[in-house]
């Protein structure tokens, strides 16, 4: 499954290769396929192996479930170990089609149907959105202290946080001290606290004494310098506000997923929309021991001639893994 195109390999029961389909990842294009598909089985009911690796095939699996064919999900780890087994290996589409069919005839009783959930979809979908604003959040908080360490050199002493409201209002209407010149301690007193009540004189008093103190002086270029400082602030602000909506449509899904994480010690609300969005829908695992086998908690017994022992498992999905590990630790 690619993002414009998908390839697909027939074949029968005896491995004997019938043919090969390569068509556009496009919903117009899927009615032909399986018309073609059908000219090369005939009468025959095919079943369908997906090695879906990126989400590209997710609308061409709802299409193929809607039509109510049978679809199983190939693990791309199944398809990997089967190229690495051959003595001469190679990798192009064809052959990777070869062997997901290969493996959906040799293991198709216990490869796992495709089913695909839009809520617990959606809720994936949503933590690797809120991930990546995070991610932003953390490099433009960098990049503002870098700045802020050039013209404000004694800032951590009044703001230990530079992305708080308070602090971010002041850099965007202050970002030189060059704009503190003139200014009254009660009038800078009465401005912040329209952002913030619990703004103290003292606090007033350390911005304008260590500013005027440790002031540089004004450089080449220093309106585009504040510019930079601006720029960051407002793209904090953005972010941060992009993080709160996608938190409310989280808890708002995580009601209807029917988990109770957050009943839990150390269970965050950001916490069980990420376990939630790893594990899905849990009624697809038989009892918890399967769960355990596929987070990676489960110990593994490696032996031989009767001997052996216990050993940590290095296997199952690692991100879940990673989350129970820091749980572990948070609640230690």
């Amino acid at each position: 499954m690619h993002k414009d195109t998908h390839t697909a390999v027939v074949m029968d029961c005896w491995t004997n290769k019938i043919g090969e389909i390569t068509f556009a990842n496009r919903p117009s294009a899927y009615d032909k396929f399986i018309t073609d598909v059908k000219k090369l089985y005939g009468n025959l009911q095919p079943i369908f192996g997906l090695e879906d690796t990126r989400g590209f095939g997710r609308n061409f699996a709802s299409y193929l479930l809607g039509h109510k064919y049978t679809v199983k999900h190939i693990n791309p780890a199944y398809t990997d170990a089967m190229r690495s087994s051959a003595p001469m290996s190679k990798k192009d589409d064809s052959y990777d089609a070869f062997c997901v069919a290969k493996i959906l005839r040799d293991m198709l009783d216990t490869l796992p149907d495709e089913s695909h959930d839009d809520l617990f979809w959606t809720i994936r979908q949503l933590v690797k959105r809120r991930d990546s604003i995070v991610q932003g959040i953390i490099i433009a908080k960098n990049q503002l202290n870098a700045q802020l360490t050039y013209v404000y050199p004694s800032y951590k002493e009044y703001f230990c946080d530079v992305d708080t409201k308070t602090a971010m209002y002041f850099w965007e209407t202050y970002p030189h001290p060059k704009y503190l010149k003139g200014v009254q301690p009660e009038a800078l007193l009465e401005e912040l606290r329209k952002v913030h009540r619990g703004t103290t004189v003292k606090k007033v008093n350390q911005i304008l004494t260590l500013s005027e103190e440790n002031s540089p002086k004004e450089k080449d270029y220093q309106d585009e310098r504040d510019l930079v400082i601006k720029s960051l602030v407002r793209e904090l602000k953005f972010r941060k506000q992009e993080n709160e909506d996608i938190d409310r449509e989280l808890e708002r899904l995580i009601q209807l997923t029917g988990y109770k994480l957050h009943t839990m010690p150390g269970i965050n609300l950001i916490t069980a929309a990420s376990i939630i969005s790893e594990i899905g829908n849990i009624e697809r695992f038989p009892n918890s021991n399967k769960l355990a086998q596929f987070s990676g908690v489960a110990p593994v017994n490696f032996s031989s001639a009767g001997k052996g022992k216990d050993q940590r498992s290095r296997q199952g999905n690692r991100v879940l893994n990673a989350i129970f590990h820091f749980l572990a630790i948070q609640l230690v």
